[in-house]
């Protein structure tokens, strides 16, 4: 009988990292959709999905999965990865942001 590893259990900067990411995801779905002078409502009519979740998305409350961003970017008239790109450079700007206030504080 074959014995399986453990899974790798996350280790706390990968959570931070993770977490920052769905955090700058939903910034960039935020912008996105005010940039078209959307409510939340809309976006949620035009990607088929519950206003309240848009909200928890755009407050990194919620972590979308592959299929809502599917839909969310096919609302806001974008690719799939060009929405992930987008919250993955929103996290780089502030993670450069946080590294410059760091080396002004030292």
């Amino acid at each position: 009988m074959d014995i399986l590893p453990e899974p790798a259990k996350p280790r706390a900067d990968d959570e931070a990292l993770s977490s920052a990411l769905v955090q700058s995801f939903g910034i960039g779905v935020r912008q996105l959709r005010r940039a078209r002078g959307w409510s939340q409502e809309r976006l949620a009519e035009n990607s088929n999905l519950n206003r309240s979740y848009i909200g928890e998305i755009e407050r990194g409350t919620a972590i979308a999965s592959l299929v809502t961003v599917e839909k969310l970017a096919h609302a806001l008239t974008l690719s799939p990865s060009a929405l992930v790109t987008r919250g993955e450079s929103i996290n780089q700007e502030n993670l450069v942001r946080g590294l410059k206030l760091m080396a002004i504080a030292c």
